[in-house]
């Protein structure tokens, strides 16, 4: 088993951004040059109001309505938070985008599905402003030509999670962050741990392919990275075999994949319930946890085949070419993600940083660093080449045909080994199609 490292979230050292906070509207600054942009008045958005379509993972919606609220302000403008549900928001947006009735922002989990539509950002903050960002996000948000499509709002990373109350009953041990378990080790002890205490499952993942690929990058494969298909039949087939087993038996919950086809569903609920003891999801969980789980519980390290580490996702923040604001639109989105206001948002919703200052100087989490801290051990972990599926503009459609052949497996439609080979069927389609 080896291990990869790509970077250190201590270790950004190439360009150190000064906050944008300091910086007036209209200028950016990176490293030590700055970058000269038409100067926006912020007397000229006075009275402007900017629609912004959010969709929310739980207490991130409260800490961003406070950055609104210094926003709103600070510029005497007004902005019309619209509150979607996750699973619709891509369609919602491509909906009103279909209607000449886009938002002028909004919070998105991709930006390839709004090609075309969305507002470069450099014109009005200064082409210098994607170097704040953490250079493993920038296939994400930068076009070829140097546009600033967007920005990268916050970096997730899945994971494992175990109720430590179930462990500590079975007398099994759960590993360290400096020691992390096999997959093997792993499908065991959740095993003991169901058969010692009872549980219904003993072992939960949510029904998306982005969890799914995790599975992936642990076997050192990947369906996507940029626009080439990477996918390694036998690798993916051995590493998901033990998923799979564990779903023909029903020890892993089998319905929440046979219902609402290829839409995403999460498996918090059967955690929470204390009907799993092991549950893979990421560290936005951990905020919904710690408010609500009403027993012992702890981050432990994913498990490791080839290579160990999750599998990097996040939020963006995009604006659109269609808004009747766009300087507002383009200085909300800069104030949003300032190093002040990304900070204060990353302590209330257990996220980690994308900001280059950020990532170097760490962040202070008032509630579970022990637990932040093992998420942030697996970004050093994590298999470089997950950076570059995650962050493909083909990964959201692939990551479709990923659940909807996995659904046929443990359905009973399919044989694990056809479903992959024809998953990488579907992957060579999507590439094909852009």
């Amino acid at each position: 088993m080896r291990v990869r490292r790509t970077f250190s979230l201590g270790g950004f050292a190439a360009a150190t951004a000064l906050a944008l906070s300091g910086c007036a509207p209209g200028t950016t600054t990176s490293g030590t040059t700055s970058v000269a942009v038409p100067s926006i008045d912020p007397a000229s958005l006075a009275g402007q109001t900017l629609d912004y379509m959010y969709f929310t993972d739980g207490p991130d919606l409260q800490a961003t309505k406070a950055i609104i609220a210094d926003f709103e302000k600070k510029y005497s403008v007004k902005v019309n938070i619209e509150v979607v549900p996750y699973a619709d928001h891509v369609t919602t947006l491509q909906t009103r985008i279909a209607g000449n009735n886009p938002p002028d922002v909004a919070r998105v989990t991709a930006l390839s599905p709004f090609d075309g539509e969305l507002l470069d950002l450099a014109p009005y903050l200064g082409s210098g402003f994607a170097d704040e960002f953490i250079k493993e996000a920038r296939p994400g948000f930068v076009g070829a030509n140097g546009e600033i499509f967007g920005v990268p709002s916050d970096l997730t990373m899945n994971g494992i999670f175990v109720n430590t109350d179930l462990f500590a009953k079975a007398g099994v041990t759960v590993p360290t962050a400096d020691k992390p378990w096999t997959w093997d080790h792993m499908v065991k002890a959740a095993k003991e741990v169901q058969a010692k205490t009872g549980t219904q499952y003993a072992f939960a993942i949510d029904k998306s392919g982005h969890r799914l690929s995790t599975i992936l990058a642990q076997n050192d494969t990947f369906m996507i990275q940029g626009d080439k298909v990477t996918l390694d039949v036998t690798a993916a087939t051995a590493a998901l075999q033990p998923f799979i087993d564990m779903t023909s038996v029903n020890i892993s919950p089998k319905d929440l994949w046979l219902e609402s086809g290829s839409r995403y569903a999460g498996a918090n609920a059967v955690f929470l319930a204390q009907q799993t003891p092991v549950y893979m999801s990421g560290n936005w969980q951990v905020a919904q946890f710690t408010k609500n789980a009403t027993f012992g519980w702890a981050a432990a390290p994913n498990p490791c085949l080839k290579t160990c580490g999750g599998f990097p996702g996040g939020k963006f923040m995009t604006a659109f070419a269609g808004s009747k604001v766009k300087p507002l639109a383009a200085i909300f989105i800069q104030f949003v993600n300032n190093a002040k206001n990304q900070e204060a948002f990353l302590a209330a919703t257990n996220f980690l940083p994308t900001r280059k200052d950020l990532a170097k100087n760490g962040v202070n989490y008032p509630l579970r660093q022990a637990d932040m801290d093992v998420f942030l051990a697996e970004v050093g972990r994590t298999n470089e080449g997950a950076y570059a599926g995650a962050y493909s503009p083909l990964f959201d459609a692939s990551s479709q045909a990923f659940v909807k052949q996995i659904a046929q497996v443990i359905s009973g439609n399919k044989q694990l080994s056809t479903a992959i080979q024809d998953l990488l069927t579907d992957l060579k389609g999507i590439a094909a199609r852009g």
